[in-house]
């Protein structure tokens, strides 16, 4: 299914934003809008200081900026870069150490950091304290075979590397190029880190709409549009290393009776977005509804009925809404546990079939989404991993 990303800027309510939107066949799958006045701190790499440790919580709140604390979780502590460090094995109150920024902050939560350092490129990922060789696991096996064949990197324990999913389309020549430029890039953090203040930036990452492109799977990418001179000229740069194959995709859109934002829908699409009820072909509807603490989601048979064969109605309306489901929870970026009522089946094999659609219609999500189980009481355990604001919270709407 081929792809188009659309790039423009929209006003909502007066905030002028920057809007990134996938569309797949017309439809908008995922969108995420930068306000213009503000900049992400998500990906930045940063020299922090250990501000407390929380033992009940076996988490540290480090600093990045002076009144800026970020959570720390030290389960899975291995080797953190040190700046400065105490006389102590442990890390402890006062520490200097080198930070990724992990997870924006979202609702009350701070920003989330980590000590293992991720440094993407369009084919791999370098991380300092996972100093394994990774695959995708959305390439098929005989993909991931021959990439382990072709792919020598040398051995060493300073980190480790993941092969992303665009490599399956690039030569090997194109990859170990890649690695190393990746490599002296580390090295290069990792020589200026003993040297740099603290709350120095040593890496700030591209701008969110650059960083987008990135991250999308070019054999399906159709198509880059703006309507944005200045974007234009940013991403014609930005591109520029890429294969002429992605960067030929990228084209201007100019039309003084009908604006690329009229013409996707885009505000039509967002408003719809952050409406409480979504409503499905059958006449069954969704109701959406996010807390603090989790999202919970009730699927609704509405104007759908059936007086025949009632059972295998509901396992129709249920099919659509997991389909749906995994539409708006990418489309909306809801996160972390999110709970569903589908409509209730007495039939444990529809159950079986419903999570069976459900797993494969949340494994297009570009974050991972895991289906946990069913419930006694028939709901729906789902988990979204956190990274990015949610839409709501994007346009600051409580």
């Amino acid at each position: 299914m081929k792809q188009k990303v659309i790039i423009t800027k929209i006003c909502w309510l007066h905030q002028e934003y920057l809007a990134t939107a996938l569309y797949q066949d017309w439809k908008l799958i995922e969108i995420n809008l930068e306000a213009i006045d503000k900049q992400s701190i998500l990906g930045n790499i940063y020299v922090g200081r250990v501000k407390n440790i929380v033992k009940n919580l076996n988490a540290a709140f480090i600093e990045i900026a002076p009144g800026l604390p970020c959570y720390y979780p030290m389960d899975n502590i291995q080797s953190p870069l040190y700046v400065k460090k105490a006389n102590s094995l442990n890390l402890v109150q006062g520490d200097e150490v080198v930070v990724q920024v992990i997870r924006e902050s979202t609702g009350k939560k701070p920003p989330k950091v980590s000590t293992n350092l991720n440094l993407t490129g369009k084919y791999l990922v370098l991380t300092s304290e996972n100093t394994t060789l990774g695959i995708s696991r959305k390439l098929s096996q005989e993909v991931r075979e021959n990439l382990k064949k072709n792919l020598i990197f040398e051995e060493n324990s300073d980190f480790g590397i993941i092969v992303r999913t665009n490599a399956s389309n690039a030569s090997t020549e194109e990859i170990l190029a890649e690695y190393e430029q990746l490599k002296q890039e580390y090295f290069s953090i990792k020589n200026a880190a003993p040297h740099r203040t603290v709350f120095s930036c040593l890496k700030r990452n591209v701008p969110e709409y650059l960083h987008y492109l990135q991250n999308l799977n070019q054999e399906q990418l159709e198509g880059i549009l703006t309507d944005d001179r200045e974007l234009l000229e940013q991403i014609q740069q930005y591109l520029s290393p890429f294969p002429e194959n992605v960067s030929s995709k990228l084209s201007f859109y100019e039309d003084s009776l009908l604006s690329l934002n009229k013409l996707y829908s885009l505000d039509t699409k967002l408003k719809e977005a952050l409406q409480e009820r979504v409503w499905l072909k059958s006449g069954g509807y969704l109701i959406i509804q996010p807390t603090e603490a989790l999202t919970v989601i009730d699927v609704n048979s509405g104007k759908s009925t059936s007086k025949k064969q009632v059972q295998e109605h509901y396992l129709k309306i249920n099919l659509e809404a997991a389909e749906e489901i995994a539409h708006q929870l990418r489309l909306r970026n809801l996160s972390g546990i999110i709970i569903v009522d589908f409509i209730d089946m007495k039939s444990q094999e529809d159950n079986q079939t419903l999570l069976k659609t459900l797993r494969a219609c949340v494994r297009m999500d570009s974050v991972p989404v895991q289906v946990v189980d069913m419930t006694k009481l028939h709901l729906v355990e789902l988990t979204r991993k956190k990274v990015k604001k949610s839409l709501a919270e994007q346009l600051q709407i409580s």
